[in-house]
């Protein structure tokens, strides 16, 4: 028993850390939105609920540490959404920090870690500091006159509902770390109150357990109002009290509308007798008269309003790991039914019909299995791009500039593991364009251009990869000193011709940085070249695009999916390769009227009507036997990422297939022209082209077949 019991609690517990850290997420989002400029009542009511959250379930699992730094975090957002608190620039960079703190403190719950000494107090004594401005401005604003009126509210009579709340915490409620004077805080804000409460169950000293609860309320609530909002308040605390609401026909005390005094921590005491207990609840009775039941009242398990509006849609977690192993079965699955269809092709047409029919069946299975199984693993890039909004913040506040942070296409899905691996890069590339592409605010107005800088991070499928950019609109890069510095940094020989496009791609070179001092954003050689090297590792490429005094533009090219791909299998000589389907525009055998050759480098072929340039696959990996002449092999032309077209001469196309694609980079080496490798139906290996890096190979090296006559002037702009 014992050991399940602790299998169960520790179950718990990682769900309770998983849960926390979308909290954390959504909290800190909440956060980096919050502004003097842009105050949103339900993204602060969004951070306080996340926050509750997170306390609650450290109090049911006894972190002492996490709940009492939480209840002062807690307190001051209480303060905030019932604008006790205005809205300033420090006191959303104390949240954010105390944000941080409570992070620190699940790690080190999570770990069973002691907290370390000082860790919260900093950020307690700021959340403090606030708390004393709101207390000291209540007793300032308080009247002289003990006695005096609270003040009318002028309400309609005819909008009004009053209501009658019978609330009974359990006793435990207060170990769950949720506290009554919050709940009814929430139902002063739905109107008129009149709280009483009873202390008649209070024990004598020597009998009172320090961490329970033995008062219950009765509250008296007058408001344009209903009853759903008053259960959203108790949503969080359902399962941990009796709460039984009953609607009167009139005004709670049955007179004229007025301001019942505000409830404050010390609630009033009520001598035993003046209440009766009825039904759990107590309800107030002159000499234990009982009044009628209250009909109306819903069971206290049973949420309202919204507190039902997570059954919208169904969800379970599940170990990452387990997707995994079934994504690689899938792969099996699929690597196998090719296997089989191979071996099919050699039957005589006519035979085995029932066979061939029913692998047929089992591929269409096996294609929609594969699919499901994808979508399980797409996930928004949403969740890296609402990382960048505190990354944005940081560095402009260590650079001294105003920046601004435009997203678009969060919405785009892609595989866990390529989201997973986008977070380095694009914090490399975002901290790049923030200290070296933006100027300084003073330097951007005396050019005529807004003070604030603006990055732009996007995404977008294409050809189907996933495209996403970081675009700034800086001062661009400046080439000149970043040759001389790649000179004086001995990456490049002194007095060598270069293109803006080779001097662009510099900033990748490992060592390479054009700031004179090391500072904690920059000037240590690294970042640029560890993003091209994590991009590289997953199959995918990076581009710089520059317009000096306009900006720069980071173009990231990855696959949607590192599992699976539909191909098409060409071979050229003994060689077997897989093109991915989504670049293939179609296949064509020219004539030889219509190649061309240009400056005796590279060849082009008209395609309806428009010059495109031919790569021989056979010279660029060296591969013997091949029949290299586009006249009596075929001409498969693709799309580029740039929406540009090239033809690849190859011997010729096998058929479609569904591959599953093993890393090259991981079980062998990197390979310029290569994404990755897959194992074909008649278990030999073939790579996976990749046509951006064919494409620079043949910029590289000339590329070209028997000597062709010169090309008209229009197939020079190829």
């Amino acid at each position: 028993m014992t050991g399940g019991y602790s299998d169960d609690l520790s179950r718990f517990k990682q769900t309770y850390f998983d849960e926390c850290g979308e909290l954390l997420a959504v909290a800190e989002a909440g956060l980096l939105r919050l502004s003097p400029q842009n105050i949103d009542l339900d993204e602060i009511n969004a951070v306080f609920r996340a926050v509750h959250s997170i306390k609650g379930g450290g109090g049911t699992f006894g972190f002492s540490d996490l709940v009492a730094f939480t209840h002062e975090f807690e307190a001051v957002m209480d303060r905030l959404r019932s604008q006790q608190i205005g809205v300033t620039i420090e006191l959303v960079d104390v949240l954010i920090r105390a944000n941080d703190v409570m992070a620190q403190l699940l790690t080190c719950a999570r770990d069973n870690r002691a907290t370390p000494p000082g860790l919260t107090d900093a950020a307690a004594a700021d959340l403090k500091r606030f708390l004393a401005a709101v207390a000291k401005k209540a007793e300032k604003d308080e009247p002289v006159a003990e006695d005096a009126p609270p003040p009318q509210r002028a309400v309609r009579r005819e909008s009004l509902r009053s209501f009658v709340i019978y609330f009974r915490p359990k006793q435990d409620l207060l170990l769950s770390g949720n506290e009554p004077a919050f709940l009814l805080r929430a139902l002063r804000r739905l109107g008129e109150t009149e709280i009483v409460c009873d202390a008649g169950l209070v024990p004598s000293l020597y009998d009172m357990e320090g961490e329970s609860l033995y008062l219950y309320w009765q509250v008296s609530l007058t408001g344009a109002t209903d009853e759903a909002a008053i259960r959203d308040v108790f949503e969080f605390v359902v399962d941990d009290c009796q709460v039984d609401i009953v609607e009167t026909t009139g005004p709670a005390d049955g007179g004229e509308d007025e301001a019942f005094g505000l409830f404050s921590e010390n609630m009033p005491y009520v001598p035993p007798g003046q209440l009766t207990v009825y039904d759990g609840c107590a309800i107030p009775g002159a000499g234990g008269e009982q009044p009628a039941a209250p009909s109306a009242a819903r069971p206290a398990g049973e949420a309202g309003g919204s507190g039902g509006s997570g059954l919208g849609g169904h969800t379970i977690r599940v170990d990452l790991d387990k997707v995994d192993r079934l994504v690689n079965l899938v792969g099996e699955m699929v690597i196998t039914q090719a296997m089989i269809s191979e071996q099919l092709r050699d039957v005589p047409p006519g035979t085995l019909q029932q066979l061939v029919e029913g692998l047929e069946e089992l591929s269409r299975h096996t294609r929609e299995l594969q699919e499901s199984v994808m979508a399980i693993r797409a996930q928004q890039v949403r969740s890296v791009f609402s990382r960048m909004p505190r990354l944005v913040r940081e560095v402009a506040a260590q650079t001294g500039k105003e920046v601004q942070l435009a997203t678009s296409g969060e919405t785009t899905e892609v595989d866990k593991t390529v989201v997973e691996n986008l977070v380095d890069p694009l914090t490399h590339m975002i901290r790049n364009s923030i200290d070296h592409g933006l100027e300084s605010p003073d330097e951007r107005e005396r050019i005529g251009k807004p003070r604030s800088g603006t990055v732009h991070l996007s995404a977008r499928h294409r050809s189907g990869r996933i495209v996403i950019e970081v675009e700034d609109d800086g001062r661009g890069i400046n080439r000149p000193r970043v040759l001389e510095k790649a000179v004086e940094r001995g990456l490049v020989a002194a007095g060598v011709s270069m293109s803006d496009e080779e001097i662009d791609n510099l900033i990748f070179l490992p060592g390479f940085s054009t700031v004179d001092t090391v500072s904690a954003i920059s000037g240590r050689g690294v970042g640029m070249d560890v993003v091209r090297r994590n991009i590289a590792s997953l199959g995918g490429r990076i581009g710089v695009h520059s317009t000096p005094g306009e900006g720069t533009r980071f173009v990231l090219s990855l696959p949607l999916t590192l599992a699976v791909l539909d191909g098409m299998v060409i071979s050229v000589g003994e060689q077997r390769f897989v093109l991915p389907l989504t670049n293939i525009i179609e296949s064509l055998r020219p004539k030889s009227a219509d190649l061309q050759s240009v400056a005796n480098q590279y060849d082009v072929i008209m395609a309806r009507g428009e010059y495109v340039r031919l790569v021989y696959v056979d010279r660029l990996f060296r591969i013997d036997k091949a029949i290299g002449d586009p006249t009596r092999g075929l001409v498969v032309l693709v799309e580029t990422e740039e929406g540009g077209r090239l033809g690849l001469v190859v011997d010729e196309v096998l058929g479609q297939q569904q591959v599953v694609i093993k890393s090259l980079e991981s079980n062998f080496q990197r390979l310029d022209g290569v994404s990755a490798a897959t194992i074909l139906g008649d278990g030999r290996v073939a790579l996976i082209l990749d046509v951006a890096g064919l494409q620079t190979m043949s910029r590289q090296t000339i590329n070209r077949g028997a000597r062709r006559p010169p090309p008209p002037a229009a197939a020079l702009a190829c």
